[in-house]
């Protein structure tokens, strides 16, 4: 038996708008909105003003209303109106991802405390079912790995450099007009939203609440024309992949750049789509595809969500309850690519191994292994000449503190 859903939308942007179009083209979910909660009374909107109100207990603490609904960017205001709305016994659909990230151990608290749903499908990778597959059809799996383009915006500003020759500043106020960059690029190109959904994703793939500050980022804004043409030459592209494997007791969790080859199934998602390889023991490898970014894909995404609280659909956190004493570590070693300016150069002993090294007058790389704990720390990481790229090959591997720095240079 259904429920009828009376909503309660915080927020009418891309989102938002998406969100009340693709409810009303949809026949057989039996739910309404009543009211929209939004910030600007003067902005001029397609429906009725009578529908809008500017004040948030309106909506909150609204006698009909059972659901609210999330869809704004501020993650402080946001957690405010979440953590409110479940105090009241109302269940909640946000697109949050920043907002969860951040409070999400106290978030599913919360859920236990009062009894009521959070769903947040659209919060992570649009109109991929990311976190309902994880809940539902790997909930008893052994998981090995998550890995993929989480990310929309970044994807299409690095085809569009890949495919038509874009400069990096022109792709990027391309996704912006059309609405799949954030309105603070940084978010996007930095590395800062794939790596919110990172932290989302371990919970329901392996059972840990990890903090968002926990989790090593490295974004695209450092990306030249010598990477690019680097590429190119070896018949590879770039994308921006977000991961996190599980190696005995201890997961590896980051977000960078990644050299991807013709093989790779993440070699022709592109523009804003996303791609994820779901790799476990008893399945093996599962790949999902589909619109990262965008007011459609995402406002998809909320509506399931909706459509699943009318069948009273609540996460259980399986893999939370299952956990073996999980921990963080960043004890990996990477094979990457790391591209600087001669002039200030990089310490070799911070590698592991160097396998290549190429210097000229004006840009200079090394290829080799270095420990994730190793580049965490590097006084040259943060450099404004410095881009670190994985290379395709291998896997993050355990490592240990005393392993000995080996040094194997060609040029």
């Amino acid at each position: 038996m259904r429920n009828h859903i009376k909503l309660g939308v915080f927020g009418f942007g891309c989102v938002g708008q998406g969100l009340y179009d693709v409810l009303h083209k949809t026949q057989g979910i039996k739910a309404e909105i009543v009211k929209i909660c939004v910030k600007d009374k003067t902005k001029k909107r397609s429906l009725p003003e009578t529908l809008f109100t500017y004040t948030k207990e309106e909506l909150l603490f609204h006698p009909d209303i059972n659901v609210i609904v999330e869809l704004i960017d501020d993650a402080d205001a946001a957690f405010e109106i979440v953590a409110t709305a479940l105090k009241n016994k109302k269940a909640v659909v946000t697109a949050n991802k920043k907002m969860i990230a951040e409070h999400f151990e106290e978030l599913f608290q919360l859920q236990q405390e009062y009894g009521v749903p959070l769903l947040y499908e659209a919060a992570c990778c649009a109109s991929i079912p990311i976190i309902r597959n994880l809940e539902e059809y790997y909930d008893n799996d052994l998981l090995n790995s998550v890995e993929g383009i989480f990310n929309g915006s970044t994807n299409y500003i690095l085809t569009k450099i890949f495919s038509e020759n874009l400069n990096f500043q022109t792709a990027l106020q391309q996704a912006q007009a059309l609405g799949f960059a954030e309105s603070d690029p940084k978010l996007d190109v930095e590395g800062f939203d794939p790596k919110f959904k990172l932290s989302i994703v371990l919970t329901h793939a392996f059972g840990i609440f990890i903090k968002p500050e926990q989790i090593f980022h490295y974004g695209i804004q450092n990306i030249s024309e010598f990477d690019i043409k680097y590429a190119r030459e070896k018949g590879y592209k770039i994308k921006l992949v977000a991961s996190c494997r599980k190696i005995e007791n201890k997961i590896y969790a980051a977000v960078f750049p990644k050299f991807v080859q013709t093989n790779d199934k993440l070699y022709n998602i592109n523009l804003e789509y996303n791609g994820i390889t779901i790799e476990s023991i008893f399945s093996e490898d599962q790949f999902f595809a589909g619109k990262g970014a965008g007011s459609y894909p995402t406002g998809s995404a909320v509506l399931s969500d909706i459509s699943a609280l009318t069948y009273g659909y609540k996460y259980e956190y399986k893999k939370y309850f299952q956990n073996n004493n999980l921990t963080l570590d960043t004890h990996f070693g990477l094979n990457v690519y790391i591209r600087y300016f001669e002039a200030e150069g990089l310490p070799n002993a911070d590698f592991l191994n160097i396998r290549e090294k190429y210097t000229s007058v004006k840009e200079s790389y090394i290829i080799g292994k270095i420990s994730l704990h190793t580049l965490i720390n590097a006084s040259w990481l943060h450099r404004k000449d410095i881009n670190i790229i994985l290379l395709p090959e291998g896997i993050p591997e355990e490592i240990y503190e005393n392993i000995k720095t080996v040094e194997l240079v060609s040029i």
